[in-house]
């Protein structure tokens, strides 16, 4: 984003792009707690953000860590003694809507595994690296993009990263990919995502994420 500032710390639509998703979260009757996972250098001021404001469902405030799974890692802790689902969301997703969280509850019903994807409509090539010549061109009917709420049966997903620590080429850019991988047993089901439902990357999402939260 070229800021000094963590993304979520930036405002849009007189808010905090945080403030935003939080709020969306609060609101849910479905959700009945929220941690947040922060860097241990950003922890004051989350604090001092979210100090007089009307955000019951905060029970944890929590350090995060080098890479993205040690913030998966910290909420499993936090949550080791309880039965529950846990719902995992990029706090720069602030156009989350409450039909994602509807089906995602719902799909938990059913599954101990489900995330938000929308169908890929763009031709993917995979490619060599080194030479950037084309290996294959995957059937994009058969594509997702993955996005976040992803949710999970506590315990399941504890399984899956008590398994995945366990080897030495772990490495993974989303949650459901470790229960995939680690627990291939288990059935991890897609409901629908949203195109709108974008993780704010570049300086265009904000204007983008601005005009959607003000319409």
């Amino acid at each position: 984003m070229g800021k000094e500032l963590p993304k979520q710390f930036l405002p849009i639509a007189g808010k905090t792009i945080l403030e935003h998703t939080l709020s969306v979260f609060e609101k849910h009757p479905g959700i009945d707690g929220i941690a947040l996972v922060v860097h241990p250098d950003y922890r004051e001021k989350t604090e001092q953000l979210l100090d007089g404001k009307a955000f019951r469902k905060i029970t944890h405030i929590l350090d995060g860590g080098k890479e993205r799974y040690h913030s998966t890692l910290s909420a499993l802790h936090a949550y080791r003694d309880v039965a529950c689902h846990l719902l995992i969301h990029d706090a720069v997703r602030p156009l989350v809507s409450t039909r994602i969280i509807d089906d995602l509850l719902e799909a938990l019903r059913y599954v101990r595994a489900a995330g938000a994807a929308i169908p890929e409509t763009d031709t993917v090539a995979e490619a060599d690296p080194d030479t950037g010549q084309i290996r294959q061109i995957p059937d994009r009917s058969r594509l997702f993009r993955m996005q976040t709420p992803q949710g999970f049966d506590r315990e399941v997903l504890q399984r899956a990263f008590d398994k995945a620590l366990a080897d030495a080429a772990f490495a993974a850019t989303d949650d459901c990919g470790v229960v995939k991988k680690y627990l291939p047993e288990e059935p991890v089901m897609l409901i629908r995502g949203e195109v709108f439902n974008i993780k704010l990357t570049w300086p265009e999402d904000l204007v983008f994420a601005e005009k959607r939260l003000t319409e």
